[in-house]
């Protein structure tokens, strides 16, 4: 009868602590677990644990936050740990080959992507950038490249056009913790079966900019929106009202009964009701459905209205006019 694994445990942030308590409530054992040394945070800079760090100080598993593990003294502290296997997800942190060998099964990556489609920091937003209809979770055997390791086991989850990167992270991330258990069942029957990856149908995911979250209006009312929801929650796509910035956090294409005139200039409001503010595009209407001004929190198109009324004809994303 199965008894169960010694693991490692190695990430960070919230999309990790879901994976964490999924094998926490296992039969699994965590032995030991690593995260990101604390970070400041908040608006007072104050040193603060990763959530996984928080999640394992309050279930009283050992906590080591090395700063790279490069060091012998590191990789021999982890070797001591005798695990049969480490977990990895969203770390932070590069696994020197000396890591990666130390658990007596190796290690296993749990990737935010239907790989080999998206590989690199941003899998979830790229996903929703290049209007894939589907997403999901691979586990992969880790090796020294990046996210190139033999697959083990796949969940896929589809991409919906309300899905924002905030949304299809969460679900994820509980997708996450359901695949690695699956994955360490079959690993400890002795029943996976590792799938190379095809490099020919490789894309890489590379990490997020701000200088892109810029709306260029002239791009077509589709692409906008797909734009808008991966930048949600950062780092959030924006344009120009004058000289005020405008946050916009929710958006749709609109259909052709409600498309732009051809004289209409990108970025021209069209109106503006309850349902949303309408805007020109290089090809179709964008509805802005959640929006934001300087110094006030993300709401709906339709509260903005009540207190900033926003004049048809006003073109967002151009220069303010000198008074």
């Amino acid at each position: 009868m199965a008894t169960g694994l010694d693991i490692i445990f190695a990430g960070t942030p919230d999309f990790a602590r879901e994976a964490l308590q999924a094998l926490l409530g296992s039969r699994h054992r965590v032995v030991a677990v690593y995260t990101q040394p604390d970070r400041p945070a908040g608006r007072g800079r104050k040193l603060t644990p990763s959530p996984v760090k928080q999640l394992a100080i309050a279930h009283g598993i050992p906590v080591f936050q090395p700063e790279k593990l490069k060091s012998t003294d590191e990789q021999a502290r982890l070797r001591a740990l005798h695990a049969d296997v480490m977990v990895v997800v969203a770390y932070g942190l590069i696994l020197p080959q000396p890591v990666l060998d130390a658990p007596r099964h190796g290690c296993l990556n749990i990737h935010a992507s239907l790989l080999p489609r998206w590989r690199g920091a941003a899998p979830i937003q790229r996903a929703i950038l290049a209007g894939d209809t589907e997403t999901g979770i691979t586990i992969i055997q880790m090796d020294a490249g990046l996210d190139t390791g033999p697959m083990l086991h796949k969940l896929p989850c589809p991409i919906t056009p309300d899905d924002t990167a905030q949304t299809l992270h969460d679900k994820l991330a509980v997708l996450g913790g359901e695949a690695i258990l699956t994955a360490l069942d079959q690993l400890e029957g002795g029943r996976l079966s590792p799938e190379v990856q095809d490099e020919g149908l490789t894309c890489y995911a590379a990490k997020l900019d701000k200088s892109e979250a810029a709306i260029d209006w002239s791009q077509s009312a589709a692409v906008i929106a797909r734009r808008v929801h991966a930048f949600n929650p950062w780092p959030v796509a924006q344009t120009t009202w004058g000289d005020a910035t405008l946050r916009v956090w929710r958006a749709a294409a609109q259909s052709q009964a409600t498309s732009a005139a051809p004289g209409d200039v990108p970025g021209t409001v069209l109106g503006a009701s309850r349902d949303g503010i309408d805007v020109a595009t290089g090809a179709g209407v964008l509805r802005l459905l959640e929006v934001q001004l300087p110094g006030k929190r993300p709401m709906a198109a339709a509260d903005m209205l009540n207190a900033k009324p926003i004049p048809v004809g006003l073109r967002l994303g151009a220069p303010a006019v000198p008074v």
